[in-house]
């Protein structure tokens, strides 16, 4: 390792810089929003930086860096509410008693980009447990524990630290790591969203995918039902409202969402998950951003669809363009 106090194998930025990526997928998982992930890991940088004199390798960099970020977190929740998403809210709605009520931005969990978030290559195992571990039924169940079962549960099974590392992290005892991973594995377990695996980038995977962009594109609402589970759900932020089964999914995209007619998607890669930029119609022509759609797939059909309505805020981070001019 370079010397951190005068840099004369590598300048610290460098080496700071390594760990910017994996950092952030760390905050996302432990915070639910890529924002206020990313400002978390800018504060470990400027800690990192003004702490390095102090630093004498007592400890790698990477677990150094990890303590520092997992404060920066927990100092981040402390007497705050978790973000959510609409299903841990209430029950669902219909079509008949969906509701316009909406809540601010700070209240949901947020999508993220896979190249912010994820490592660009890696053991396929590890690289497959890091894509699960950002999809949004996951970090939805990491927002209900308790912060620091939260940071136990993220460093032992997606990262893969030993106990007595997380020990040492924490300041805590092993036998207090394996207790707290043993109540956070409870609370994952009995999610079926979040303990479902997802399926493999293959053929079938990717077809399923051209049908459905080939329905929305089309609006071709029971050519689109059929790809969906019948418990299927669709939750919309800001709105507060969601629904459950392809039947009220089928009622509200030829009611209420009949102006998703003649949209126009562009795909991206959100959450570890197929995932959508969705353009409506213009009035003066062209296509303007509507919506980021996020899919959750299983087993040959689509489980779950999520759109982030705030496009202002969301297509930026995804580089999406501000709008498509008419083919």
């Amino acid at each position: 390792m370079a010397d951190l106090t005068t840099g004369t194998e590598e300048p610290l930025e460098l080496l700071l810089e390594r760990h910017r990526r994996e950092l952030t997928g760390y905050c996302y998982r432990m915070l639910g929003s890529v924002f206020e992930a990313e400002d978390a890991v800018q504060e470990t940088m400027v800690r990192a930086w003004r702490g390095h004199q102090g630093f004498e390798g007592r400890a790698a960099l990477r677990s150094w860096l990890y303590r520092i970020a997992t404060n920066v977190c927990l100092d981040a929740l402390n007497g705050r509410n978790n973000r959510a998403r609409p299903m841990d809210l209430a029950g669902a709605s219909t079509v008949a008693t969906a509701s316009g009520d909406q809540l601010s931005e700070a209240f949901w969990i947020g999508p993220a980009p896979d190249g912010r978030v994820l490592p660009e290559s890696g053991d396929p195992a590890e690289v497959a447990a890091q894509r699960e571990s950002v999809r949004l039924a996951f970090v939805s169940v990491l927002q209900r524990l308790a912060p620091r079962q939260r940071a136990v549960l993220i460093l032992r099974e997606v990262l893969g630290w030993k106990a007595a590392e997380v020990a040492e992290l924490l300041g805590v005892t092993v036998a207090s790591v394996n207790s707290a991973l043993q109540r956070a594995r409870a609370v994952l377990a009995a999610d079926t969203a979040a303990s479902r695996p997802a399926p493999a980038l293959d053929d079938d995977h990717r077809a399923l995918l051209a049908r459905y962009v080939t329905a929305f594109e089309a609006y071709d609402m029971d050519g689109l039902a059929a790809l969906l589970h019948e418990d299927v759900t669709l939750n919309m932020p800001p709105y507060e409202m969601w629904l459950q089964g392809r039947g009220e999914i089928r009622e509200w995209m030829l009611g209420p969402g009949c102006g998703c007619r003649g949209s126009r998607l562009v795909p991206v890669e959100a959450n570890g998950s197929p995932a959508f930029g969705q353009y409506r119609p213009s009035p003066d022509g062209g296509h303007e951003p509507w919506a980021l759609i996020v899919l959750e797939v299983s087993a040959g059909r689509i489980t779950g669809l999520t759109n982030f309505l705030d496009t202002d805020t969301v297509f930026p981070l995804f580089g999406l363009p501000p709008r498509l001019d008419a083919e």
